[in-house]
């Protein structure tokens, strides 16, 4: 095991240790946030020090073998068990490890919310339709297998009984970590019933998964950011207000915003009052460059629709389906549209952890 990875592994396992004495303190739960976010580091840690303890057992276990010297003895036998329990030994330590890079990744933030699951018909008029509503079927049994809920927002139904345009919401346990690698464009290949000739048609759909925003929380100004100048109210208001320097100007210095308040005879009430019109204000612009980034990502999730932009193809004649991405090809396409997306899915996923694996090992070396 490298120095890196050790030193941070011992440093967590330090902090968890320090977690297990600070939560066994009588006063622990006091502080009911404090110990909340306690208690959940601590799970988020418990496995990383358990499987840490198991890799170092059987490290000493190793070195203990090496201190036999089994080469040095004449029994054969006993070198032989000795060779294989050492072999068993190395495996199992760069297995742990192996476990130990994944439980150190970075989960993806978004992984655990619901998701919005868009569907829209592509290149290939009718038919594209009729497969974006194969589509929308297909995910819909996916999450019933996966007692999810799911909710359709709106649908844009085409002559034939497709869709040009589905939108639903699906809430379930990590929806987003399983069907975040469904956004892309999908092309399919078969026979429409409308060919008489019997010709085999390429359509496509485009799929957008877009993971569920939480409800904003109340945004916190650094007082450096605020510059705070009182003045004496002016205009309707009575003598008091020209009489008292109740009104305040709060200036927000990275935007410029600038909010004025002199509604109350209260200085303190005025301030007040201020501070929450610019919290809004900002939340608001916040808000909105989310609104534009999610939109923008929306729009790379989509695509054109072009039968060329496909991360997947669905072979009718020969009921076949296949991942671009990762090579994947299963005959089993019956199935999968009936819901049984497992054997797709999890392929991706596992790419996925694969590759943030290496990440995570590269930071390490």
């Amino acid at each position: 095991m490298k120095d890196t990875l050790r030193d941070r592994l011992e440093s967590l396992v330090a902090r968890h240790t320090q977690l297990q004495r600070e939560l066994s303190h009588p006063d622990a739960a006091a502080d009911r946030e404090r110990y909340r976010e306690s208690m959940s580091e601590l799970a988020r840690l418990a496995p990383i020090a358990e499987c840490y303890e198991k890799h170092c057992h059987c490290e000493q276990e190793l070195e203990a073998l090496g201190d036999m010297r089994p080469e040095e003895t004449p029994d054969a036998e006993w070198r032989t068990l000795v060779g294989e329990e050492r072999e068993q030994l190395t495996q199992r330590i760069q297995a742990l490890e192996t476990e130990l890079k994944g439980l150190l990744m970075v989960p993806d933030p978004y992984d655990s919310r619901n998701v919005f699951l868009e569907i829209r018909a592509g290149t290939g008029g009718e038919e594209a339709a009729l497969f974006a509503a194969d589509l929308y079927r297909m995910y819909a049994r996916y999450a019933e297998r996966q007692n999810w809920s799911l909710e359709l927002l709106s649908a844009h139904e085409s002559e034939q009984g497709g869709f040009r345009e589905v939108v639903t919401r699906i809430q379930g346990k990590d929806a987003y970590a399983h069907l975040k690698f469904e956004s892309g464009t999908h092309r399919v290949q078969r026979i429409p019933k409308t060919e008489s000739q019997g010709r085999i048609h390429t359509s496509a759909a485009t799929v957008a998964v877009l993971p569920e925003a939480q409800a904003a929380v109340e945004l916190e100004i650094p007082a450096e950011d605020l510059r705070i100048d009182r003045f004496r109210a002016s205009g309707a208001g009575g003598q008091h207000l020209n009489k008292t320097d109740s009104a305040v100007r709060i200036t927000h210095l990275p935007t410029g915003l600038s909010i004025e308040c002199q509604n109350e005879r209260s200085q303190h009430r005025n301030k007040e009052q201020a501070l929450s019109l610019l919290r809004a204000l900002l939340l608001d612009q916040e808000r909105q460059r989310r609104t534009e980034e999610e939109s923008s990502r929306r729009r790379a999730l989509v695509g054109s629709g072009d039968r060329s932009e496909r991360i997947r193809t669905y072979n009718f004649p020969q009921s076949r389906l296949t991942d671009h991405r990762i090579g994947l090809t299963v005959y089993s396409l019956q199935e999968v549209l009936e819901g049984e997306l497992e054997e797709i899915i999890e392929p991706l996923r596992h790419e996925f952890r694969s590759e943030s694996l290496q990440e995570t090992s590269e930071d390490l070396a």
